[in-house]
């Protein structure tokens, strides 16, 4: 039998230079764990992240985020795209969003006054109307 366990929630690995393995170019990855403990599902502890752009499910392309990952070294720009273009292993989703709509983000650090200076920041560039903050995890469906 195989136990199945939540574990503890899991560092996010923020910078887009060094991902954490086990993830696609438009996720935010975070540690795995390693432990051989088959489990359901797998989260990042908990972050903010500034929404730069919101659309319909499955409509943020991979260029547009690379434009926007240009513009935020550093730090990681990442899009919703689970369930998306009939791709099985997309298994990545995240927490406090909505599941029919795609978004586009920034992340912005693990505390509220670190978020609030990067909402700040991109309000300044007036490149996305709407930007606001949400307090997220990545939720990785294990296998």
């Amino acid at each position: 039998m195989i136990a199945l366990a939540a574990g503890p929630a899991a560092k996010v690995c923020p910078d887009p230079a060094h991902p954490c393995d086990g993830f696609k170019a438009h996720d935010l990855s975070f540690e795995l764990p390693r432990d051989g403990i088959a489990r359901p599902e797998w989260r990042s502890e908990p972050f903010f992240a500034v929404i730069l752009k919101s659309a319909p499910r499955c409509k943020v392309t991979e260029e547009e985020r690379r434009e926007a990952q240009a513009l935020f070294t550093g730090r990681k720009v990442f899009a919703s795209r689970f369930a998306c273009d009939d791709d099985m292993e997309n298994n990545v989703s995240y927490t406090n969003t909505d599941a029919k709509r795609a978004f586009l983000a920034v992340y912005a650090g693990e505390d509220r006054a670190a978020a609030e200076e990067m909402l700040a920041r991109v309000k300044a560039m007036d490149r996305f109307p709407g930007a606001n903050l949400r307090r997220m995890q990545v939720v990785f469906a294990g296998t």
